[in-house]
């Protein structure tokens, strides 16, 4: 039997791939960044995506134009944006616009009445006060409960589901009411490091050139491969004590997320989206195609729109911020299988 997904606030497809390695068929994407929306289609097969903002869809409409009706879904997935609530970001909450598209998903849910619903963020979302006494975790449950759902939030680590990252995000998931879910415990064997990650990589090509691998492109300014020359492996460029002046600028000892180099030997830290990470060995940013190996992308997958070179600006998602902004496919697999459990669907 074919599992029926949708995919709201699909981003670059992270927990697309992630539900179909679980067995879900995720039949339509919909994702509102253009970037976004030409790596999905680039790598739909049969899948349908939509390049609209959620807020002005009619669900009922959407599942008639599919051909399916409420009730027909088995899981319904997506990443509303993080930015409100992210420790990096201004941490606006619901005072930003984009704050209140989490509730989106309650009313795809209460239209199309899926199964499962499953939604994943950033570990502060939980947490984030919306009035004095309740917090987005509170009213969010409150809402799927209205509907009659049950839910369940876990704060999991990527690193510890075969992803050479260290990245926490919380997973929601929405059963109706009854039915218990227990999220996938930690595997038991040592995490994925970058070295194992990397492993079987080709030389990353230039700008102009052919690549050997899809996205697999260096666009490191000379400058800024000078800058990243002095930052030995597994550390940063504030820690370095010899650094000249107008190298380390403005940096202080408490920059210590910025200008970071890789650790063969360990995880990744948490991919951003703002200045990418320096290569272990090489003095060059990674490339989005190593980004997507440190989050779990296969190869095969391939990202579409443009590559940002540090000095410049890209309009939109480019290719490692598409990746960043993911939500890693081997974690979104595990927890996919623990709802098929829930389920009886396996």
């Amino acid at each position: 039997m074919k599992l029926k997904a949708l995919s709201v606030f699909a981003g670059a497809g992270g927990l697309d791939i992630g539900v179909g390695n679980a067995g879900f068929e995720t039949a339509c994407s919909v994702e509102f960044d253009p970037h976004c929306a030409s790596t999905l289609r680039r790598n739909a097969r049969r899948k349908v995506v939509w390049q609209v903002d959620v807020r002005a869809l009619d669900p009922l409409r959407m599942a008639d134009s599919l051909g399916f009706k409420p009730g027909d879904l088995h899981l319904l997935h997506g990443g509303p944006p993080c930015q409100p609530f992210s420790q990096i970001g201004k941490q606006r909450g619901l005072s930003d616009p984009r704050g209140d598209l989490a509730f989106e998903m309650v009313r795809f849910a209460d239209a199309l009445r899926p199964t499962a619903v499953l939604i994943e963020q950033v570990p502060r979302f939980l947490r984030a006060s919306v009035t004095e006494s309740a917090t987005m975790e509170d009213i969010l449950k409150e809402e799927f409960h209205k509907i009659g759902y049950d839910f369940v939030a876990e704060v999991l680590d990527a690193m510890h589901y075969g992803v050479a990252q260290r990245r926490k995000r919380a997973f929601i998931v929405c059963l109706p009411h009854g039915l218990k879910f227990k999220f996938p415990l930690e595997e038991l064997d040592a995490p994925t490091t970058v070295a194992e990650a990397f492993k079987g990589l080709p030389q990353a090509s230039l700008p102009g050139e052919k690549p050997l691998l899809p996205n697999h492109i260096d666009i490191t300014p000379a400058r800024d491969a000078e800058r990243i020359s002095y930052v030995p492996e597994g550390s940063w460029l504030s820690k370095v004590a010899d650094a000249p002046p107008d190298i380390v600028q403005r940096l202080t000892r408490k920059d210590t997320t910025k200008f970071r180099r890789l650790d063969r030997q360990s995880q990744s830290l948490t991919l951003r989206c703002g200045e990418p990470l320096y290569h272990p060995v090489e003095d060059r940013y990674i490339t989005p195609r190593e980004a997507a190996r440190l989050q779990g992308f296969p190869d095969r997958y391939i990202f579409e729109g443009p590559i940002r070179r540090r000095t410049g600006v890209v309009k939109n998602l480019d290719q490692h911020r598409q990746v960043a902004n993911a939500g890693p496919p081997p974690l979104a697999q595990a927890v996919a299988m623990n709802i098929k459990e829930a389920l009886c669907l396996s």
